[in-house]
């Protein structure tokens, strides 16, 4: 991997959109491995392919980038509101690359990869439909939520201008890839706990740390009306995947 954008690419195109678009999509393509799998290489889509850009022809992972000259944010402006969702409850996205890039130095700066089966609903904010004077009027837009993604499911290929190296990025991929077992209906509720677990910094917690969160994941799933239940079986399934160790009754301590 280099980290040079090909600038010279960008010299028939006049609108900055395009010269942003084909010089991000070249740069992944020749540069991009596969992370869920050995394989080094990432191929393109046909033309206007919905949602997806690239796609491993070894592992048939595929991918959708987005990139942005300005650092990556906690929130990540995606496409349709009404498509990620029933993407999400299909269990049909592809895994996002996030890229950010220096235009003035031609570099990428820094590229995050989330896998397909780290994004819950919870992590996806409506945004405001466009008003009556647009070109798209009424049309509802998107933001993923960085915060609402599992740290597991964050992980940088390139930091700040820091190659990763390969053998570390698929092993954060196949320690996170177990959430792929769990039933696409079913697995909101496990991201949603392990992330707000692990948002309190803590090796070892309680379930009395687990309950705390009792009013905002009552927020976040309201046809639920037994949410310290859910938790306590979110639990047993994140001990089940590994990520968790019942060190005594009512304690708890991370293992991955």
């Amino acid at each position: 991997m280099i980290l040079e954008l090909p600038l010279h690419i960008t010299d028939k195109y006049k609108s900055a959109s395009q010269k942003a678009r084909v010089m991000t999509e070249a740069w992944a393509l020749n540069n991009i491995y596969c992370p869920a799998c050995i394989s080094n290489k990432i191929t393109d889509t046909a033309a206007n392919t919905e949602a997806i850009d690239f796609i491993c022809s070894c592992c048939e992972a595929s991918f959708q980038l987005k990139a942005s000259s300005k650092p990556i944010r906690q929130k990540i402006v995606d496409a349709g509101y009404d498509a990620m969702i029933r993407s999400i409850q299909n269990d049909t996205l592809p895994h996002f690359l996030i890229m950010g890039y220096n235009y003035e130095t031609a570099s990428v700066t820094d590229l995050l990869m989330i896998p397909k089966f780290c994004l819950s609903i919870s992590a996806i904010e409506k945004r405001n439909p466009l008003k009556p004077t647009a070109r798209r009027a009424g049309w509802v837009g998107c933001n993923i939520l960085l915060n609402f993604v599992p740290p597991q499911g964050r992980i940088m290929m390139v930091d700040s201008g820091h190659i990763v190296p390969q053998n570390t990025v698929r092993e954060k991929f196949q320690t996170i890839k177990p959430l792929e077992n769990i039933s696409a209906k079913s697995r909101g509720w496990t991201l949603d706990v392990l992330t707000l677990l692990r948002s309190m910094n803590k090796l070892e917690f309680t379930i009395d740390d687990a309950y705390s969160f009792e009013n905002i994941l009552s927020e976040l799933h309201p046809d639920n009306f037994h949410v310290r239940a859910k938790i306590r079986q979110q639990l047993q399934i994140l001990r089940d995947m590994g990520y968790l160790r019942f060190v005594k009754p009512g304690s708890y301590t991370w293992v991955k």
